[in-house]
């Protein structure tokens, strides 16, 4: 089994700490290896004991049974991330404003459709599969663009990473 990324929605803001050595700590007790990390976002790369989205699954469960907080976990492959950072349609320029929302389904075609009619001026969307990419031109604090609206919209949640952040975990889950 190769190793794998796992993105969790919304760790360490709005009162949902899971510091990161324990989350490596319950990846470890799962029987996951070659365990690691990246910044305190919730980005976890190891080699799954079976399937990815259910470890994923496991992983859901266990950090709401430990920690008393759900959170959704997304699977990805180093290949996925890098598909989804070579299907980004936008200049990239400052990488921390080029994000990939990684959604947890793909999301029907109809309520894409409109969601992409809603006007997010000056920010740029697009849906590419599982994967929302964002421009921000303003910066992430200035956007209209919020979480409750991509799960209103879309008909499934995520959680978003900016290219940077996409390309070091693509980094650590081939190293």
């Amino acid at each position: 089994m190769a190793r794998q990324v796992y993105l969790i929605r919304a760790i360490n803001v709005g009162g949902a700490k899971l510091p990161m050595a324990q989350l490596r700590s319950l990846a470890t007790e799962l029987g996951a290896t070659e365990v690691k990390t990246h910044i305190a976002s919730g980005n976890l790369v190891c080699t799954p004991p079976g399937s990815p989205d259910d470890f994923a699954r496991t992983l859901e469960t266990r950090i709401e049974d430990r920690f008393g907080f759900f959170r959704e976990v997304i699977a990805r492959s180093a290949a996925q991330l890098g598909d989804a950072v070579a299907a980004y349609p936008f200049d990239a320029g400052e990488e921390k404003f080029a994000h990939l929302y990684f959604l947890t389904g793909v999301p029907d075609a109809e309520l894409v459709k409109s969601f992409l009619d809603n006007d997010f001026e000056p920010d740029e969307l697009a849906v590419i599969g599982a994967d929302l990419h964002i421009r921000y031109r303003a910066g992430v604090a200035a956007t209209k663009l919020s979480v409750p609206k991509i799960a209103r919209g879309l008909g499934v949640t995520g959680t978003g990473r900016n290219l940077r952040t996409v390309r070091t975990l693509i980094e650590l889950a081939q190293s």
